[in-house]
């Protein structure tokens, strides 16, 4: 019993260490909170009273209805597995949760985004009615996606576009087109597979990355 409640203390105590961390009175309704991560930036709407909206991938909805454990700070696996999965919801946080230990910055979208921003209330009345479980989509639906439509009126993700631009100078490039026509005479020549069909196939694919490189 007294391991326990010395357990309980300790959490609690690192609880409010971790809330103590952000200064609320920076935040006002509506504003969109950005966190930096190593290889992401996650992004949520502050609604006030230190609770913040945000989309985020989580597996546990998809196999238990433990609201306690749900309602949990999601961790790093339980994100991991619903990337995968494709399961996410819009969920209410605080502040210390949703940044995980990171530093907040505030509505420094309004200086990317060429569209001027909605008014604060209606931002977070838009972050409010779609809370609940979503579809994810790592390229069409993540939580910039849902923040810029609260916020801006359109559902559009820089990062996404920075990521499917990197791919296409890797994937689409001069160097792509030379190894696969290589790749695909070795495979013909290494198989004894040289037939019209794999001619053709080898000389399209190769054509094609060379013309949209």
């Amino acid at each position: 019993m007294f391991l326990y409640q010395l357990l309980n203390f300790f959490f609690a105590a690192t609880k409010k260490e971790e809330d103590s961390m952000y200064d609320l009175s920076l935040y006002k309704r509506g504003d969109l909170l950005e966190v930096p991560r190593t290889l992401f930036t996650h992004f949520g709407i502050y609604l006030g009273d230190n609770r913040v909206a945000h989309l985020i991938p989580d597996i546990l909805p998809a196999i238990t209805k433990d609201k306690p454990a749900i309602a949990k700070m999601v961790t790093n696996n339980r994100l991991l597995m619903g990337v995968i999965a494709k399961v996410a919801s819009v969920r209410v946080d605080s502040v210390a949760d949703f940044a995980y230990g990171s530093d907040i910055l505030i509505n420094h979208m309004d200086k990317v985004c060429r569209q001027p921003p909605l008014d604060g209330e209606e931002v977070a009345r838009r972050a409010e009615k779609l809370l609940g479980s979503v579809t994810y989509s790592l390229l069409w639906y993540n939580c910039e996606h849902y923040v810029m439509y609260c916020r801006y009126g359109m559902a559009i993700s820089y990062q996404t576009y920075q990521f499917c631009t990197t791919v296409r100078k890797i994937v689409f490039s001069r160097m792509s087109a030379y190894l696969t026509a290589l790749c695909g005479v070795c495979f013909m020549v290494c198989l004894s597979c040289v037939t019209p069909l794999t001619v053709v196939l080898t000389v399209l694919v190769s054509f094609t990355i060379w013309m949209a490189s």
